[in-house]
């Protein structure tokens, strides 16, 4: 998925879970163990690859320090 895109899904994610913070802290602690296990199974069945962490945080400091 194109970064942009990533992007979109993480800031709805989260601003769903502001909405739901507010409401019920359980509720947002439930949303992010699905999500946690959502991303693992994509793992798992080889649908995603993901990215090893010394890269990501690489490619995040290049960013930030270009800003």
């Amino acid at each position: 998925m194109p970064v942009e895109e990533r992007a979109d899904v993480a800031a709805e994610l989260l601003a769903s879970l502001d909405e739901v913070s507010a409401q019920n802290p359980a509720e947002v602690e439930a949303a992010w163990a699905h999500e946690i296990e959502r991303r693992a199974r994509r793992v798992m069945n080889g649908e995603s690859a993901g990215e090893r962490w010394e890269d990501v945080r690489a490619r995040v400091v290049q960013r930030l320090t270009e800003r």
